[in-house]
């Protein structure tokens, strides 16, 4: 293969957004609840504890009944995860805020709820002049959505690297997601190990972003320990995408110039598909793979 001395510029013209489906099973779940959900003038803690216990015996309240109720509530209240749950632990006091405090002494759990201002908020909702449920939706796809959405993006880029990669290798050619072991016995997390995480000849990490924040960071750890864990004779291939790189330049910038001191054998985003296609099957042949 090939050395390519590759510049900032060259990755930047080449990022594009990661397109994803922000609502995954839960949250289509949620909201099919929100619609069906009865409007009223006023609502008391049995409306609250139908929300809970989604006309199930409270004996047989699944995990995922409870959570995808308490996430109904905190919607109406539009507060985050953490919000909730410090103020709904606050209002119950010792003994948790799970499935079972619920099932051993529903009425309080169900009076904290109210304590909170739950039966207004769900009041001022279902009144609302637009369809209620547009403003408890955005609330779900901006909060848990937005979280989400970024995972979705990470597994996009892994998913259209991994395509490539089963197309040149085959099925069973490759490991993927697991921890290799490189020289000295060190060792380090990769997404695609090929042909093995015993002896990987090739090993490509692969990092998508939709929104800045930590894990655009952390990636330059994760890339460093590979570095550090790999042989020298050990292609290392780095695939990523997203437009949110125009906005962490400096970390991009470092991964570049671990390519052009040869820790990197090479970058690449999804409109470089067919290089990377390429690249793979000429280290094939060169490894004997």
């Amino acid at each position: 293969m090939l050395r390519v001395t590759q510049a900032l510029s060259d990755i930047l013209d080449s990022l594009q957004p990661l397109q994803v489906e922000w609502q995954d099973d839960v949250a289509k779940r949620v909201i099919d609840r929100l619609k069906a959900f009865p409007v009223k003038d006023a609502y008391t803690e049995g409306d609250v504890r139908a929300i809970i216990e989604n006309d199930k015996p409270v004996k047989r309240l699944t995990g995922q009944d409870f959570e995808d109720g308490l996430l109904v509530i905190r919607t109406f209240l539009g507060l985050s995860k953490d919000q909730f749950s410090g103020a709904l632990a606050d209002a119950l006091g010792e003994g948790g805020a799970g499935l079972q405090r619920y099932k051993k002494d529903p009425a309080n759990f169900l009076t904290a709820l109210t304590d909170l201002g739950l039966l207004d908020a769900m009041v001022t909702e279902v009144k609302r002049p637009l369809h209620w449920t547009d403003t408890l939706v955005e609330r779900l796809r901006s909060g848990r959505g937005s979280a989400i959405s970024g995972q979705r993006r990470g597994r996009v880029a892994e998913d259209f690297a991994e395509d490539i990669i089963k197309r040149v290798f085959g099925e069973g050619g490759y490991e993927a997601r697991a921890t290799f072991t490189g020289r000295n016995g060190v060792t380090a997390k990769f997404d695609f190990a090929i042909p093995n995480r015993t002896d990987p000849r090739i090993v490509v990490e692969s990092k998508g972003f939709g929104a800045t924040g930590s894990k655009m960071s952390d990636v330059i750890g994760d890339v460093r320990a590979i570095i550090a864990a790999k042989r020298a004779d050990t292609a290392f291939l780095f695939f990523t995408d997203g437009l949110t790189w125009k906005q962490r330049q400096s970390d991009l910038r470092k991964i570049i110039e671990h390519q052009n001191q040869g820790d990197i054998t090479r970058i690449y985003t999804q409109s470089m598909a067919a290089q990377f296609e390429v690249d793979l099957l000429t280290l094939k042949d060169e490894h004997g793979l």
